[in-house]
C-alpha cells in the first residue's frame, strides 16, 4: 500500500473518530457515536501501524471498516431493534462483519479466503436497503439526518466507483495511482461530519437541494460518458481502426457541449419527480399583478400560491404584519422600502429541493415588492388616520366633559346663588333698604366672578388675544410676561413671514405650542435668550422655538411636552423636541389643512 493511500485512509479514520466523539455529547447520538468513534480509531491506528506491522493493520482495517462503521450506519440516527426490519439489519451487519474478521484468523493476516468481498457486498447492500427503509418511514429530524448520511454515503461511493473504474487497466500501484486511490479513500471522510451535521445542525442548509444537485450531476456525468463512449465506438466501427487524437478531442468537445443543457433538462425532470412542478415565472407574474388586491395578507397569499412557496411573511421594523402558509426552516428575506424612513421585509420559505430562489422567483418578487410596500404604507397611513380621528374624538369628548364639569360645578351654582341673592334683595328692598343694598353689592361681586369664569372658559377654548391681536402679536404679548426662575426678563425674538389666513384649529395649536415652548425655555433652559420662528413651508406651518441653554441631557417628557405633541398630532402634524446646536429646540409641523 502506497504512502498516499495511507494518508487518505488516515484522513478517513481521523474524521470519523472526531465525528463520533462529537456525537457522544448527545444522548440520542450515543448509539451510532460509539461504533463510529471506535471504527475511526481502528482505521486510523491501522494506517499508522501499516509500515511497522501490516498484519495488525489489516485486522484494524477489517474490524473498523467491515464491522464498526457499518454498525454505526445501521444504528443511525438512533438505535432501533424492536422492529423486525431493524433487528434483521443489525443481525446481518454484525454477522457479516464478525464473519469477515473471523476469516482473517483462518487464512492469516495476508490470506484471502474469498469471504471479505461477499461479506462487504452483503453489508453494503443491507445498509443501503435499511437506510431507504428508514427514510420511507421517518419524518422530521430523523428524516433530515438520514438524508444527510445517505447523500454522503452515496456520493462518496459513486465517486470512488468512478475512480476504480478509471484505474481498472492500470497495473501495479504507481505513485500516480496511489495518489488517486488515496484521494478516493479520503472522500469517505465526509461521511462522519455529515452524520454529525444531520444530528446537530440539519437545518444549516436544505439537504434536499443538495440531493437534487448531486443526482443531477451524477446523471449528467453518466450520460456524458455514455455519449462520448458511443461516439468513439461508432467512429472506430466506421473507420475500422481506433480514431485519431484529433477525432477523439472533437468527440469529447461534442459530448461536452451537451453537458450543461443536459443538466438544465435533468434539473427540471428531477425537480418535478421529487418535489412537483415549478411555476412558470411569466404566468406567476401575471397572476400576481391581476390578483394582488389591497389587503397585505391576501396579497401575500397570492404571491405564495403563484410561486408555489411554502411560506410567506411580511414584517415592518421587526413586527409581523401578515403570514401565509406553514413556516419552514430555510427562508430568504427581501427588503421593502415603505417610505418615511421605515423599512419592511418580505420573508419567503424556499421550496423543497431549492438552495436559493430561482431567477424567475426573484424576478416575480422584484415586481411584487413595490406593490407590497405600497400596500403596507397605505395600511399604516390608514391606521394613523384612524388613530388621529380617535384622538380628535377623544379630545373633543374630554373638552366637553371639562366644560360640563366647569359649568355644573362652578358657574352653575354661582348663577343659582346670584338668582337667590336677587330674590332676597327684592324681598327686603322696602322693609330693610340697608340689607338690600348689601345684597346688591354681594350680587355685583358674584356677577363679576361669574364673568371671569366665563372668560376663563372662553380662553380655554380659544384665547381672545388671537381675535384681538392676531397670532404673532398674541405670542409677543405672552412672551413679554415671561421670566426666568430667578426673576430675570427673557429676551425673546419672534420672527414670522407673511402668514396666510390660518384655520382656527391651526392658529390655536400654533399659539399654544409656541407659548408653551417659550415658557419651557424660560423655566428650564437656564438662558435669557430665545427665538421663535413661524413660517409656511409648502402646505405646512412650521413653528421653531430655540433657546441658548447649556443643558445637553435628554429631555424627559412632561405634561407640557406631551400636550404640545398631542396638539400637533391632533391636526395630523408632528413635533420634535430635544437638545440641538448648543441649546434646546422645538420644531412643530402643522398642516395648513388639518387632517383631524
Amino acid at each position: 500500500m502506497t504512502y498516499p493511500e495511507l494518508v487518505g485512509i488516515a484522513a478517513l479514520g481521523l474524521s470519523t473518530l472526531v465525528s463520533g466523539v462529537a456525537m457522544l455529547g448527545r444522548t440520542r447520538a450515543a448509539a451510532p457515536g460509539v461504533p463510529l468513534a471506535l471504527g475511526g480509531l481502528a482505521i486510523l491506528a491501522g494506517a499508522l501501524a501499516w509500515r511497522a506491522d501490516p498484519g495488525l493493520a489489516r485486522w484494524a482495517f477489517v474490524g473498523g471498516g467491515s464491522l464498526l462503521l457499518p454498525l454505526a450506519v445501521t444504528a443511525y440516527p438512533r438505535l432501533r431493534w424492536r422492529s423486525p426490519v431493524d433487528f434483521v439489519a443489525l443481525v446481518v451487519v454484525c454477522g457479516a462483519g464478525l464473519f469477515a474478521v473471523a476469516s482473517l484468523s483462518l487464512t492469516g493476516p495476508w490470506g484471502y479466503s474469498g469471504v471479505l468481498l461477499p461479506a462487504g457486498v452483503t453489508t453494503a447492500v443491507t445498509c443501503l436497503l435499511h437506510i431507504w427503509w428508514k427514510l420511507e418511514r421517518s419524518d422530521g429530524a430523523d428524516r433530515r439526518a438520514l438524508t444527510w448520511m445517505g447523500l454522503s454515503l452515496v456520493s462518496a461511493g459513486v465517486v470512488f466507483f468512478f475512480i476504480v473504474f478509471a484505474l481498472d487497466g492500470v497495473t501495479g500501484r504507481s505513485t500516480g495511482a496511489g495518489i488517486v486511490y488515496g484521494a478516493g479513500f479520503a472522500l469517505f471522510a465526509v461521511i462522519g461530519p455529515a452524520m454529525f451535521v444531520g444530528l446537530r445542525r440539519p437545518e444549516v442548509v436544505d439537504v434536499r437541494g443538495l440531493v437534487v444537485q448531486a443526482v443531477v450531476l451524477l446523471t449528467a456525468v453518466v450520460v456524458y460518458m455514455a455519449v462520448y463512449a458511443t461516439i468513439e465506438g461508432v467512429l472506430e466501427l466506421l473507420g475500422g481502426r481506433p480514431p485519431s487524437v484529433g477525432t477523439i478531442a472533437l468527440a469529447a468537445a461534442l459530448a461536452a457541449a451537451l453537458f450543461h443543457p443536459l443538466q438544465l433538462a435533468m434539473r427540471g425532470v428531477i425537480d418535478e419527480l421529487l418535489f412537483g412542478t415549478r411555476p412558470d415565472p411569466l404566468g406567476a407574474a401575471g397572476h400576481v399583478a391581476e390578483n394582488i388586491g389591497d389587503d397585505p395578507a391576501l396579497a401575500l397569499r397570492v404571491i405564495r400560491e403563484a410561486l408555489v412557496l411554502s411560506y410567506g411573511e411580511l414584517r415592518v421594523e421587526g413586527v409581523v404584519m401578515a403570514t401565509s402558509g406553514t413556516a419552514v426552516t430555510h427562508t430568504r428575506t427581501l427588503p421593502l422600502d415603505i417610505g418615511d424612513g421605515r423599512t419592511g421585509e418580505l420573508v419567503v420559505g424556499l421550496r423543497a429541493g431549492d438552495l436559493a430562489l430561482t431567477a424567475g422567483d426573484k424576478h416575480v418578487l422584484d415586481l411584487a415588492r413595490p406593490l407590497l410596500a405600497q400596500l403596507l404604507r397605505a395600511g399604516m397611513l390608514a391606521d394613523q388616520l384612524q388613530e388621529s380621528r380617535e384622538q380628535t374624538v377623544s379630545a373633543i369628548e374630554e373638552e366637553r366633559r371639562r366644560l360640563r364639569r366647569e359649568l355644573h360645578d362652578g358657574l352653575g351654582p354661582r348663577l343659582s346663588g346670584i338668582a337667590f341673592t336677587a330674590d332676597a334683595a327684592r324681598n327686603t328692598m322696602r322693609e330693610d333698604p340697608e340689607s338690600a343694598a348689601g345684597l346688591l353689592r354681594a350680587l355685583r361681586a358674584e356677577t363679576g366672578t361669574a364673568i371671569r369664569e366665563i372668560r376663563e372658559l372662553v380662553y380655554g377654548m380659544r384665547p381672545p388675544a388671537l381675535d384681538e391681536l392676531g397670532l404673532v402679536s398674541a405670542v409677543r404679548q405672552q412672551a413679554e410676561t415671561l421670566r426666568t426662575p430667578d426673576g430675570r426678563s427673557m429676551r425673546i425674538t419672534i420672527a414670522a413671514a407673511d402668514l396666510p389666513p390660518l384655520a382656527a384649529a391651526v392658529e390655536v395649536a400654533a399659539y399654544r405650542i409656541t407659548v408653551e415652548a417659550l415658557r419651557n425655555a424660560a423655566r428650564h433652559s437656564g438662558s435669557q435668550v430665545a427665538e421663535a420662528t413661524l413660517r409656511v413651508d409648502g402646505g405646512d406651518l412650521v413653528v421653531t422655538v430655540r433657546d441658548h441653554g447649556s443643558v445637553g441631557q435628554p429631555w424627559t417628557r412632561g405634561v407640557g411636552l406631551t400636550s404640545m405633541r398631542e396638539r400637533a398630532e391632533e391636526l395630523g402634524g408632528t413635533l420634535e423636541a430635544g437638545y440641538a446646536d448648543g441649546g434646546g429646540r422645538v420644531v412643530a409641523v402643522l398642516p395648513l389643512s388639518p387632517s383631524g
